[in-house]
């Protein structure tokens, strides 16, 4: 399991001490599908490298909506940057879709890492940035049918292991929106 975090994180240029810092803290987890990771308004401890599995993050509103903020698969980081940063409580909960294989990596560690200005926590923190423009902008410059083809043709091993309502709120529209979208689709082929 550690190979794998080392790999990744020798592609994003850490330093051999780094990397045995990390490996070091990694806490291995096999967890069950629907398990939370992290509550909404809870402080995070950890964040993650999930090794193989599917994560979400969604936000909760008090009236019982979620909307989805992200899906997270097969080596990929999960980081809340804005608590990490401002030390403040989670504003979305963490789950698991599938049954997951993580590696927990101390919340504490990241911080030490930032404090240091450690080069891996700027590239940590590029990379989320940068994907998150790269959301922003298909959010604000496409439409729903075409954020809804862009993301199929993207990412066509997620359409078996995500509810509908999942990938609608993903997209910004209602599980309504989307089935006409799909229709409409299916229709033209």
């Amino acid at each position: 399991m550690n190979e794998v975090l080392q790999a990744f994180l020798c592609q994003l240029g850490a330093s051999p001490e780094t990397i045995q810092d990390a490996v070091t803290a990694a806490e291995p987890m096999e967890l069950p599908t629907r398990h939370v990771l992290l509550n909404q308004g809870e402080q995070p401890a950890y964040c993650y490298f999930l090794l193989d599995g599917l994560c979400h993050a969604c936000y909760l509103t008090a009236e019982g909506k979620q909307f989805s903020k992200e899906f997270y698969w097969d080596q990929d980081v999960l980081i809340g940057f804005e608590s990490l940063i401002n030390d403040m409580p989670s504003p979305f909960l963490l789950e698991t879709l599938s049954a997951s294989k993580l590696l927990a990596l101390p919340v504490s560690l990241l911080q030490r890492w930032r404090e240091q200005k450690n080069p891996l926590y700027i590239r940590l923190l590029e990379r989320q940035l940068s994907y998150k423009e790269q959301k922003e902008r298909f959010m604000l410059m496409h439409s729903p049918e075409e954020r809804y083809q862009l993301f199929t043709s993207s990412f066509p091993e997620l359409l078996s292991r995500i509810a509908d309502y999942q990938i609608a709120s993903y997209l910004g529209i209602t599980p309504i929106s989307l089935s006409r979208i799909k229709k409409r689709l299916e229709d033209v082929e």
